[in-house]
């Protein structure tokens, strides 16, 4: 069963192009890695403060490898300085569905 996180960021007023920077940084090291499925940032049209990373992993070891990463633990550096507020991450599984 896989795993997918929804991570979410909001930027301090006037910091909007740099946490698309920084967040789309993390496009190119994170799908190489072992176990990443889908590594997508989207923006909010409406709140362009506003954006979220939808990632797939192939299980919470894939996940833990990533949090260990020196790309991940940069840009975690990075968003101390770019994020009005911490950023949230949710942990989703597929639904099994009956026959």
């Amino acid at each position: 069963m896989t795993l997918t996180v929804i991570a979410a960021f909001e930027a301090k007023l006037g910091r909007e192009d740099d946490l698309r920077t920084a967040l789309e940084a993390m496009i190119e090291p994170s799908v190489t890695e072992p176990g990443c499925i889908v590594y997508e940032p989207y923006l909010d049209p409406n709140r362009p403060e506003r954006m979220v990373i939808v990632e797939e992993w192939a299980d919470q070891a894939a996940l833990d490898l990533h949090f260990t990463t020196p790309h991940f633990k940069h840009v975690v550096d990075v968003l101390d300085e770019l994020l009005a507020a911490p950023f949230q991450i949710r942990y989703l599984t597929d639904t099994e569905r009956p026959a």
